[in-house]
Formats: structure tokens, C-alpha cells, sequence
């Protein structure tokens, strides 16, 4: 089902609800940075839970390549972090809600999730943070010198959209400024819950070792997994494939 929420902006942010008949459980999933919930990975996320008996939510951010209001160009953290406690605070006044909730989160939705898990840790039964960034200051050593000066200096990152082909990515440095504001290291010790994390071996947006940072400092129950010959995005059958027999596995354990 398609319903569609203003957020605390009146910007309008679309959703899908599917609702599990055996309902065992509540998760929200969201998108990365330009994402939108269509994405194959993101559907892969949502189809896992929903065979495993969850009711899913998944939505596109505003400022995203998705069906909700904004333009990407003027996306931040703030805004995708703002929308999740948006899209949770109307979800309390159905009849399907129900605490605590997992939340699965990739790239920039997966530090939201994070964020919020850090915030409301009661709330969270279970984190799933997928190449997740970690860390507004570690992501710039993902960025060559020259990148982050002509970005500061023109005010503009220009991209071609690999998910969305023929669209042009324009992204402002207010971006950048508004992404140093956060550090999911701050607060580990909240991210008691169970934690699944998992990035693609070729990743150079939330590499390894940064996955690994905050693996490492992970005070719960845990588990890590490196998807070979993947990137950031997973796109490729075979790595959607496995990524979803390890959430189905993984939710059993939550």
C-alpha cells in the first residue's frame, strides 16, 4: 500500500506499507543518499523481513531521486534523519505499529538509523546499519584532495546518477558541512542490540575499515559481513541473493 506523510516541513515523503499477516515484528527501511525505495537492494532488505513476518516500511527521504517532495541537491543528514523520526511519529497512530521496531538503514540511512537507534535505544530492538556511514570526518579520507577543494570552492559535487542513468547528480557543499556534524563513535555504548552489518569487499564510499571502526567498538550482540566482488550499491543477483539469506538467518537470531 502507498500512503504519503508531510513531514515536520509539510513536504509531502511517500511510503509503501506491507503489512505481514503473522506480523512478528515492525521495520523501517531506508535508502542511501539519492536513493529511493525501489532499489533493488532495497527491496531485497524489505523482502526479507517480509517472508520472515514483518510489516515493512519503506520510503523515499525528501531530497532524494524518490517519489517525495525536495531536490537532491539540497539533501543532508539532517533532513534524512528528520524524515525517519517523521515517518516513525506517524507510524505510532496506526494500527501496525508496535515497539520496539527494527530499523535497517543503508549508506546515509544507515547512519540515520544509527542515530536514532543511539537516541532512542528503548525503541530499537535491532540495527541493521549496511555500508553504513560511519563518520562525517573519516568519510572525507574517501575523497582525493582535489575532489574536496573544487567541491568546497564551486560550491557543487556533479555526478552522474549510476541508479537512475541520464540523471545528473548536483549536490551542494552545505552537504559536506552538515555530514561533519556526525559521529556514530560518539555513542556505541547506546547500540546495545542486536547489530548486523555488512558491506561489499570493492566498496570505496563506507569501506571496510571504517565498517570495521565501528564493528569493533559495538558493545551487543554483533555480527559483520564482507560481500566479495561487491561495491557500495549492491546491484549484482548473486550478491542480492546472499545479502538476503543473511538477513533471513539474522532474523531469526533477533
Amino acid at each position: 500500500m502507498k500512503i504519503k506523510i508531510k513531514n515536520r516541513k509539510d513536504q509531502e515523503i511517500v511510503a509503501i506499507v506491507e503489512e505481514s499477516k503473522k506480523v512478528k515484528g515492525l521495520v523501517f527501511v531506508l535508502h542511501g543518499l539519492g536513493g529511493f525505495k525501489e532499489q533493488a537492494h532495497i527491496e531485497t532488505f524489505a523482502k526479507a523481513f517480509l517472508e520472515s513476518g514483518y510489516t515493512v516500511i519503506r520510503y523515499d527521504s525528501t531530497n532524494s531521486f524518490g517519489e517525495s517532495d525536495g531536490n537532491y541537491e539540497d539533501a543532508t543528514v539532517t533532513n534524512y534523519y528528520e524524515d525517519l523520526e517523521d515517518v516513525i511519529e506517524w507510524s505510532k497512530k496506526q494500527d501496525w505499529y508496535q515497539e520496539p521496531f527494527v530499523l535497517v538503514g543503508h549508506s546515509l540511512g544507515g547512519i540515520c538509523s544509527a542515530l536514532y537507534a543511539e537516541k532512542y535505544p528503548e525503541k530499537v530492538k535491532a540495527l541493521a546499519p549496511i555500508s553504513t556511514l560511519v563518520s562525517g570526518e573519516i568519510s572525507l579520507e574517501t575523497y582525493s584532495k582535489e575532489e574536496l577543494e573544487n567541491w568546497e570552492k564551486s560550491g557543487w559535487q556533479i555526478r552522474e546518477s549510476v541508479s537512475k542513468p541520464g540523471e545528473i547528480k548536483k549536490l551542494k557543499w552545505s552537504h559536506m558541512e552538515n555530514r561533519l556534524k556526525y559521529d556514530l563513535l560518539k555513542n556505541t555504548d547506546k547500540l546495545k542490540m542486536p547489530v548486523l552489518m555488512m558491506v561489499g569487499d570493492k566498496d570505496t564510499n563506507t569501506p571496510l575499515k571504517h565498517q570495521q571502526m565501528l564493528f569493533d567498538v559495538l558493545p551487543g550482540q554483533k555480527e559483520i559481513h564482507v560481500i566479495k566482488d561487491a561495491m557500495h550499491t549492491f546491484r549484482e543477483q548473486q550478491h542480492l541473493d546472499e545479502i538476503k539469506d543473511i538477513f533471513i538467518n539474522w532474523i531469526k537470531l533477533i
